[in-house]
């Protein structure tokens, strides 16, 4: 979790790869209004965020589905978002957040190709953010993460969260 361009997708496809697990990226489950939202430059608000937030926690629950876990790469901004989650998914969810500056977040976005998210959203997002740390079921780690080298501590932080070594 984190803003745009923290580096959730490279990070949670690191990690599914590494744990032999799916990952799917939270951008994928936005709808096509949601998308033309951001498109526009209009930050999303809460309403657009319901039913986008509800689609990954289903995703997240489908034991059936994904019976060793799912790694979804999503924003998770607000406390209130992640307890949605938490709600649906269940108590085994846990949250990798990552931690970046805005002038980073900026750059990074500004240089995407063919993505909807415009620099110019960044600070709202930072606006929305609501740091999770302190919530026991998150791990922070800075945005510049270095992969693959710090790769096997971040999944052993993940695990000591859950409770597995």
């Amino acid at each position: 979790m984190g803003v745009s361009g923290s580096g959730k997708t490279l990070v949670g496809t690191a990690i599914a790869v590494a744990l032999g697990i799916a990952f799917f990226d939270g951008d994928d489950l936005h709808s096509p209004e949601a998308r033309a939202k951001m498109t526009a430059g209009i930050p999303l608000n809460d309403e657009d965020r319901a039913p986008w937030l509800d689609r990954i926690g289903v995703l997240l629950s489908d034991a059936v589905a994904h019976p060793a876990g799912v790694v979804v790469a999503c924003s998770a901004l607000r406390r209130a978002y992640r307890d949605r989650l938490r709600a649906i998914a269940g108590p085994s969810l846990r949250f990798l957040f990552l931690k970046g500056d805005k002038a980073q977040m900026r750059e990074r976005v500004a240089q995407r190709k063919n993505h909807y998210m415009p620099a110019s959203l960044i600070d709202s997002q930072f606006a929305a953010l609501e740091s999770p740390e302190g919530e026991g079921d998150v791990v922070t780690i800075p945005a510049d993460v270095k992969l693959p080298e710090s790769l096997e501590g971040v999944v052993q932080s993940l695990y000591a969260v859950i409770g597995f070594s």
